[in-house]
């Protein structure tokens, strides 16, 4: 995928356009846990989530004369309009219909043209690339070398500033964010596992590592957005079936449990994909009790009107 040289080269253009995000040990979760809990809080970058480090990277090593498309459910857009803005590069943008109001407020905020189409994310990403292809416009994918190297620098950061974590649960969408986590942990040496999360109701990469073969699903109606995709990535998958220990699954209700309980016990507003590494750990806390567990809060990017019914007790 990418060298320590390559890495640490990333780490500076991300920090061209904004800080190192913060890990904290919250001492609420310890005790909800029952072990000693490390956030990475990638809800703190300027677009509310971790992709934004994967668009910078994506830009600075990509030209575009002609414009860029992308398909998204909200991160992945804004971090490429984000990006396109600073590159001075016109960014078009297809969600499909029903994509959040806020997230799609940010992405026009940041200067893209938004384009509804398809009832989930995988009709949207085959509707932008055949507006690619017919206006002439590249194709940034939500999976990429350069976007897992750009999301890998969160990595970098947190296994450098907390040494002996034992695990490290990590969301999977279409999986940068995981992918990024086992290379920097081969490249750092560390023998810190690597767990993937996904909601039970989109969990094509889960049932794709029990086959050990890609798996597609037929939907993925989970309300956390950022892992509703059907269709996994082969490069990512390759790199996920090698590198991690395993993937949980988790239901609904475990993710607006989780969800809560970051809003209760740390005051960080998470979304669902954000949540589910949360919602893992909870789920296998009897194993982990009394390890340093590292969990990746990858955005808080929700609309307020669901927050509010998940705040509530319902999703």
């Amino acid at each position: 995928m990418f060298s320590l040289q390559e890495l640490e080269a990333a780490s500076r253009v991300v920090y061209g356009a904004m800080a190192p995000t913060p890990q904290y040990a919250w001492p609420l979760l310890a005790a909800r846990t029952g072990c000693e809990v490390w956030v990475k809080h990638e809800n703190h970058t300027p677009t509310g989530a971790f992709k934004l480090r994967g668009g910078l990277v994506y830009f600075d090593r990509h030209q575009s004369a002609t414009g860029v498309i992308c398909a998204t459910r909200g991160n992945h857009g804004q971090s490429v309009a984000f990006a396109g803005r600073r590159a001075g590069v016109a960014v078009t943008i297809v969600v499909p219909r029903g994509n959040g109001t806020e997230k799609n407020a940010a992405m026009r905020g940041f200067g893209a043209t938004l384009i509804e189409h398809g009832k989930d994310f995988d009709e949207a990403r085959l509707e932008a690339q055949r507006l690619a292809r017919e206006r002439n416009l590249d194709w940034v994918p939500s999976f990429h070398p350069d976007l897992a190297l750009g999301v890998a620098t969160f990595a970098y950061e947190l296994l450098r500033a907390v040494s002996g974590l034992h695990t490290v649960y990590v969301p999977i969408g279409l999986g940068s964010g995981i992918c990024g986590v086992i290379r920097t942990r081969d490249l750092l040496g560390c023998d810190t596992r690597v767990v993937g999360v996904q909601s039970e109701l989109a969990s094509a990469y889960a049932q794709s590592f029990a086959a050990g073969a890609v798996v597609t699903t037929a939907t993925a109606d989970t309300f956390a957005d950022g892992m509703a995709t059907r269709v996994p990535d082969a490069a990512a998958f390759e790199i996920i079936r090698n590198g991690a220990e395993r993937i949980v699954t988790v239901g609904e209700l475990e993710l607006a449990a989780a969800m809560r309980a970051y809003f209760t016990d740390t005051h960080n507003l998470a979304e669902g994909a954000g949540a589910a590494p949360l919602a893992a750990l909870l789920r296998e806390r009897e194993a982990m009790r009394g390890r340093k567990v590292g969990v990746i809060l990858s955005g808080g990017n929700i609309d307020l009107a669901l927050f509010c019914r998940i705040v509530a007790g319902s999703t």
